[in-house]
């Protein structure tokens, strides 16, 4: 199959574009930049210019495939006003591919987040995200999932908080890098709270599989680790830096403060079990140990 792919020269994307090119399909990846397009075409890719908003772009690349994989998002989250642009771009964008794919029968798998279900831990039957900081992008996937009825194969792999590779990614990424940058390895709240993780090259499986099986209009969940305590992610990249752990306010993250306090486990049991998707690389606890001081 010959699958465009958005955002496949990040650390999530450059790991399914491996994963796709080694299980006999070929990849035109979106590129931004020189170095993107260098990046994608050094891992066996060809790329294609352009970014999330050129959407004549995104039309063209969806028009020589024969299915797609949407991962790319700005990841400005440095004020509510740019979150707010990077959700409207991505909003935009998957409105043109799903529209390039009407009654094409061709698959179209998206990047979602796994839901939090207050109490419990979520499942690929609960609903996306539709309100708070994020909930325009959960409305976007919703959208693309209605796309089925339209003869387009869409699927969502929901990711975890934590989707990482060498320590690097994620939630978790983000607190070390506030470690780094602060001195002071934080959490919000009490740090009991619970978020779900995956490795990248796990994660890149299951796109895989979603755009090979997965039925019009499903959803599925990433999901090696159902839930690590933030302190406990906390304790680790404190001690491998070298550097205190305490609780912070949540303002600290802006505005993924209030996503950052609360609790979000998720489990992928179904998708596991209907897919046949089974992890296999370190847990985020055990990647953490590859952070360098």
């Amino acid at each position: 199959m010959r699958v465009f792919v958005t955002g496949g020269t990040g650390l999530i994307g450059s790991a399914v574009v491996a994963e796709l090119l080694g299980n006999g399909h070929t990849v035109l990846a979106l590129a931004r930049s020189d170095a993107s397009a260098q990046a994608a075409e050094a891992a066996g890719a060809e790329a294609l210019r352009g970014g999330l908003a050129d959407l004549d772009v995104l039309r063209a690349g969806a028009a020589q495939a024969d299915g797609v994989i949407h991962l790319a998002f700005a990841n400005d989250f440095s004020s509510p006003e740019a979150l707010a642009n990077a959700v409207a771009e991505e909003t935009a964008a998957l409105e043109t591919l799903g529209q390039a794919l009407v009654g094409t029968a061709h698959p179209f798998v998206v990047a979602s987040g796994t839901p939090a279900a207050p109490g419990r831990v979520s499942t690929e039957a609960d609903p996306l995200i539709t309100d708070g900081p994020v909930g325009g992008r959960g409305r976007a996937v919703k959208a693309v999932l209605a796309l089925a009825a339209r003869e387009v194969r869409s699927s969502a792999v929901r990711l975890p908080r934590t989707v990482h590779n060498e320590g690097e990614g994620g939630f978790a990424g983000i607190l070390t890098a506030i470690a780094r940058q602060t001195g002071l390895s934080g959490y919000p709240g009490d740090g009991t709270q619970r978020w779900p993780a995956v490795h990248a090259l796990d994660a890149a499986v299951l796109f895989r599989l979603a755009l090979e099986q997965a039925p019009a209009g499903t959803a599925w969940h990433a999901v090696d680790d159902e839930g690590d305590q933030v302190r406990d992610i906390a304790a680790v990249i404190g001690r491998r830096l070298g550097l205190p752990v305490e609780s912070v306010p949540a303002e600290t993250y802006g505005p993924l403060g209030a996503l950052f306090s609360s609790d979000q486990p998720s489990s992928s049991a179904y998708t596991r079990q209907t897919l046949g998707w089974e992890p296999k690389h370190p847990s985020l606890l055990e990647d953490l140990e590859n952070l360098r001081p």
